[in-house]
Parts: structure tokens; sequence; C-alpha cells
């Protein structure tokens, strides 16, 4: 094992399936405007993850790891989102979502708001890039077997994404009432900010 993947083994890392912040998105996003919404939202999420992968297998991932001055950039800002969402559920009616919710929801701006939460955590890209190449085969070409396992990566992460949405599908029947709606905006408000809060105790490896 690498320096690098030693270091990164210490860190905190939310494998798939774990509720971390975009999960919790797609559960809130499927409780707001359906599974089927919440899903193709997760595509954002998915892109995010498709450039990092790339940026592992460029080699890339080694200027975010000695740029001191890029790794807390990226990891303030991504906090400074994830409080901004939980500001925003903190705050919402859950009046004017149910309204929402029954007209055209703009697909494209929940898309984004996952990429911006993936992309916004500088440690997943160290973490492709110490995690992958533990299941690459010397001697074979690099570019394929990343493909590949990238793939499989993308593959597993979209099963989660399935999994939290129909999960967020039937808890909408326990907070259909505004007043277990607003419970459940600020529960998720809440582990917003405690997912903000551990991004910025993150350290570069």
């Amino acid at each position: 094992m690498s320096r690098l993947e030693a270091d990164l083994s210490g860190q905190s890392f939310h494998p798939i399936g774990a509720p971390g912040p975009n999960n919790l998105l797609s559960v809130s996003n499927a409780t707001s405007y359906g599974f089927r919404t919440s899903c193709l939202a997760g595509l954002g999420r998915l892109l995010a993850f498709t450039g990092m992968i790339a940026l592992a297998a460029a080699g890339l991932a080694v200027v975010l790891q000695t740029s001191e001055l890029l790794f807390y950039a990226i990891k303030i800002l991504g906090a400074a989102y994830l409080l901004y969402l939980a500001y925003q559920l903190w705050r919402a009616d859950p009046q004017a979502q149910t309204q929402t919710a029954t007209n055209k929801v703009g697909l494209l701006a929940l898309a984004r708001q996952e990429f911006l939460v993936a992309a916004g955590n500088p440690k997943a890209i160290l973490i492709f890039t110490a995690f992958l190449p533990q299941f690459v085969v010397p001697g074979q070409p690099i570019t394929t077997q990343f493909a590949l396992l990238g793939a499989m990566f993308l593959a597993l992460e979209w099963v989660a994404i399935s999994a939290y949405a129909y999960m967020g599908l039937h808890m909408r029947r326990w907070f259909a009432e505004p007043r277990g709606k607003r419970l459940f905006n600020r529960c998720c408000a809440g582990l917003l900010s405690a997912a903000a809060t551990v991004l910025l105790t993150a350290r570069r490896a």
C-alpha cells in the first residue's frame, strides 16, 4: 500500500450506499418530486464522479493533493453549499413545496444540485486515486481497466441512488402533512449541516 493509500485509509470515507449528503438529497428529492425525478437528478452526481474518475486515471489528482490552496478552496466552497442547502430546507414552506411538486419541476436544477454536492468534496478525487489503482493489474492497459472499474462503480452508485429515492418515496407518505414535512426538512437540514462540518474538518493526506 502506498503512502497516499495509507493516509487516506484513516480518513472518513463514505462507501457506496452510505447515507452521505448526495444520498440524503435523493431521499429529499423523492419525497418532494417523486421517484423518477430523484433518480434522474442523480445523473448529476454520476457526472461529477465520472470527472473524478477521469482525473484519477490521468493522474491529475496529484495536483489537488499537492496544492493546499486548491484543496481548501474546494473544501470551503463545498461546505458552504451544503450549509446553503441546509438553510433552504430549514426555512422551506411545506405548503409551497407541495404546490411546487404539483408543477413542472426543474430537473436540470436538481441535477446541478447533485453535481455540486458531489464535486464539492475534494477528498473524493483523492479517494478514487487511492482506491481504484488497487484493482489495476500491472502490465495491462491502464485506461481500459480504469474505464471498466469506473463503470462498475457508477453502476453501483446508480443502484444506491435508486434505493434512496425509493426510500424517500415511501417516506413521503409518512410526511404528507405540512407539520410532518417541516419536521423532515429540518432533520435533513441538520444532517446536511453535520456533513458540512465533517467536510470542513477534512485534511489533505
